[in-house]
């Protein structure tokens, strides 16, 4: 096994380690005893699946099939559209009723492929050239073929991420297994039932880059998971678990990076800038599928949880199930919920509507009974200091806000704003319940705006 009970930084000092960690960051009621001993299970969908061509950074898939089309489950119905894209998968068998734009769980109108449930779930035949025989080309080719995108946030195209421009400088393959985001348990459940698929996934990454060492990253709030990956993979020379401290962004890329190898990102660079490649969990698993059994991704695991509904759970989702399907998958409501979101409470989206497609990058719906956050008023900052302690990327959001706020972009950037992560810790702990992340958010989108036209 590699040791990484020490770190080397940017200077070339070793760091002893305890727990691998960041500075800065919070600690909010992480809500995952309501799920985490809920064994993954398999969801159906009963109705219509609705796929939108546009799941990913990059360009929109460009749909292969027509109206009256019928189409078999991991049968491709929309291809990647440019080489920052890709392909997307029918989870069902049935007949393609239409193709219009439709809502997303963002809350944005994207042109979709609706296919009529049969019900059957006839499949095509799925299969793969023996491993040994790949290439690292045909490894590459089939990430991109299977369709598989970086399951845990942006949904950047996984074959362009496997693809940078010097392969020899990459050092580090690191598996994203924090799940810090509160109350969601996909992962963790994954890690304990299916862990073998994550180690191919990531032993086929580690193929693809023969200078580098496999990292998994887990918080310690997931003991079991970290015990049964350590025997896993006591026997695998290139590979260790990395117990980081339980904080909240841990599971954040850049936060990842510097407490696993004491390296530092910025607005302006690609992990593998750093000699670094991040994928999560349900990515991982998703490449073993792709490379090992032919298997194309139209599923993934999914937390249904909450205070509202009666049967929190973790379900393995077919792409393109309405999300209002899911509800019902964990008993329904206890009573209608005031808050519903995509995703964890600190990054996600809340939603408008259940009437939306569970897209590849939708690892969780979560729906809460009181809405905390709208039902009290910002009132004026008191100096306190606490919004700066807890930011990962030491900046100061209470003067970045109000830069913001008032349209100050070039101060806003000179003082640092776009390399703020978006992870909400600030407006956690401001006493005032200031929005500040939403204005240093909005400051940051002018900010790179702006770079973009000058090139």
């Amino acid at each position: 096994m590699i040791d990484i009970n020490v770190k080397i930084n940017q200077k070339g000092r070793l760091l002893p380690m305890a727990l691998f960690t960041f500075k800065g960051g919070i600690h909010p009621y992480d809500g995952k005893d309501l799920a985490k001993d809920q064994p993954i299970k398999e969801y159906l969908p009963k109705g219509d699946c609705i796929y939108p061509v546009s799941q990913h950074i990059g360009a929109p898939a460009k749909p292969i099939v027509k109206k009256g089309d019928r189409v078999l489950v991991g049968q491709k119905i929309a291809e990647a559209g440019g080489f920052v894209s890709a392909n997307i998968f029918s989870s069902i068998s049935g007949t393609v009723k239409k193709i219009e734009p439709h809502l997303t769980p963002a809350g944005a109108m994207v042109n979709s492929i609706i296919v009529e449930n049969d019900g059957l779930f006839e499949s095509v035949e799925f299969s793969a050239k023996p491993y040994d025989e790949m290439s690292r080309e045909e490894i590459i080719g089939a990430i991109k073929e299977a369709g598989i995108i970086g399951l845990g946030g942006a949904g950047f195209p996984t074959h362009v991420k496997l693809s940078p421009k010097d392969a020899d400088a990459i050092d580090y393959i690191i598996i994203n297994a924090a799940e810090c985001e509160p109350y969601i348990t996909a992962d963790y459940r994954c890690m304990l039932e299916v862990p073998e698929k994550m180690i191919s996934g990531l032993n086929i990454i580690l193929d693809l880059f023969p200078k580098a060492k496999g990292i998994i990253g887990v918080e310690d709030n997931k003991p079991d998971a970290i015990k049964k990956l350590e025997g896993l993979t006591a026997s695998e020379s290139r590979i260790q678990v990395a117990p980081l401290k339980t904080k909240y962004p841990q599971g954040a890329e850049r936060s990842l990076i510097f407490a696993t190898t004491g390296r530092s990102i910025n607005s302006a660079m690609l992990p593998a800038d750093a000699g670094c490649i991040v994928d999560n969990v349900a990515t991982a698993m998703a490449i073993h599928d792709a490379v090992k059994e032919g298997k194309p991704l139209y599923e993934r695991v999914v937390t249904v949880s909450g205070d509202a509904v009666n049967q929190p759970g973790n379900f393995l989702v077919k792409s393109g199930t309405n999300v209002a399907e899911l509800v019902e998958a964990a008993g329904g409501f206890k009573t209608q919920p005031e808050k519903i979101i995509s995703g964890g409470p600190m990054m996600g989206m809340a939603m408008s509507s259940l009437d939306v497609p569970a897209q590849k990058a939708f690892s969780s719906l979560l729906t809460f009974v009181k809405d905390p956050v709208s039902a009290v008023s910002p009132s004026a900052c008191i100096r306190c200091g606490r919004c700066v302690n807890a930011c990962p990327e030491f900046l100061m959001p209470t003067k970045l806000a109000e830069l913001a706020d008032h349209h100050e972009i070039d101060r806003f950037e000179e003082l640092n704003g776009a390399e703020c992560v978006q992870c909400g810790s600030c407006s956690y702990v401001c006493p005032a319940k200031r929005p500040l992340a939403q204005s240093m958010a909005a400051g940051r989108r002018q900010v790179l705006a702006n770079r973009r036209n000058r090139k």
